[in-house]
């Protein structure tokens, strides 16, 4: 029961930000290492409107269709028997970590049609047709006639397959679960390329990532003193944050600190006893929902008494970047890292 409660909370929380369009006086580490407070936000919690375009700039042509000889991936990442196409030609996509990702590989034209949530996404078509992702308009989707439609698996949080009628109808339907680490974040990205036979460009993603991972993990493994972090997800009254076991905790240690919910493990609905008991130095939110999480947080109740509000440090993370598992966490890490370290990353 208390699994099935926590999948659900997580599948509300994310759904709920991702239909929010963010405002306020959000505050950001900038590449210097100082804050903007520009209010900037390109928010799996989403910012729908204004969306910056992040990672490699989408090519003006769609890459090629994978040739009929290609290796074919008899399995999606939930590990369901699928059947490829020959010619892969026409895609959906149904959430946003997915559509970013296929974008960056190149294969914005080839995208017939998408979810309401991956609308701005740079790089896909002005006039995209978008559809409910939990609740598929079936007929006007086989009107499209894609050759696969890639699936976030959140939409299963309930229990129910959506999708089913689509695959009984001969549609090549690609579930891939939303990762809880880094490591399957890569998976993700070599499957998805795999499918699409661009091997080639997921590996290049793959190597930028570990890249720019590997140069912060190099100063992160030099810190001693660590610092302790609470990163929100969601905010009062419904706080949520994450333990040990989620990529975004991984995010933390890499950086050098400590997330304050590590002994705990994956997503947690959040007290607000836990959080003044931990006594974080550094408050991340990446909640894009309200016009000022920040404000809000300082103007907490209690939490004043907090190191981090005391101290002023209480910083927005993009929500887009630290909350869709693909190669763009880099940007968040970056984020988090100038965040809780501004003397160490900001040179």
């Amino acid at each position: 029961m208390k699994k099935f409660i926590a999948i659900i909370l997580a599948a509300l929380v994310a759904l709920s930000a991702l239909a929010a369009c963010g405002g306020g006086n959000n505050t950001s580490p900038s590449p210097s290492g100082t804050d903007t407070g520009n209010g900037q936000q390109d928010g799996l919690i989403d910012n729908v409107d204004g969306e910056e375009p992040r990672g490699e700039a989408p090519p003006t042509e769609s890459a090629e269709a994978p040739p009929s000889d290609s290796p074919r991936v008899a399995a999606d990442r939930e590990g369901n028997p699928i059947t490829l196409p020959e010619v892969i030609e026409r895609v959906m996509i149904f959430g946003p970590s997915n559509c970013e990702l296929l974008v960056d590989l190149g294969f914005g034209d080839a995208i017939v049609a998408a979810d309401t949530y991956s609308g701005a996404i740079a790089g896909l078509a002005p006039d995209l047709p978008l559809f409910d992702m939990a609740a598929p308009d079936v007929e006007s989707i086989v009107a499209l006639d894609p050759d696969v439609i890639f699936v976030t698996g959140m939409v299963q949080a309930g229990g129910e397959d959506p999708y089913k009628p689509l695959r009984d109808s001969g549609i090549c339907v690609i579930y891939v679960p939303s990762s809880s680490s880094i490591e399957s974040i890569k998976e993700d990205i070599r499957f998805v390329a795999a499918v699409m036979g661009a091997q080639e460009g997921g590996a290049a993603l793959i190597t930028k990532m570990e890249t720019e991972i590997a140069a912060i993990k190099a100063v992160g493994d030099t810190i001693t003193e660590k610092k302790t972090v609470y990163f929100e997800l969601s905010a009062a009254p419904y706080m949520y944050s994450f333990g040990s076991g989620v990529f975004l905790n991984e995010m933390i240690e890499i950086v050098g600190a400590v997330n304050v919910l590590a002994d705990q493990e994956s997503w947690l609905s959040v007290a607000d006893e836990a959080v003044l008991g931990a006594n974080p130095d550094v408050i991340l939110t990446s909640v894009n929902y309200i016009d000022d999480p920040i404000g809000e947080i300082k103007s907490r109740p209690g939490w004043q008494t907090i190191s981090a509000v005391a101290a002023g440090d209480v910083y927005y993370i993009d929500a887009d970047a630290s909350n869709r598992p693909n190669h763009n966490i880099v940007k968040a890490l970056r984020e988090i890292a100038l965040a809780v370290y501004p003397d160490k990353y900001g040179a």
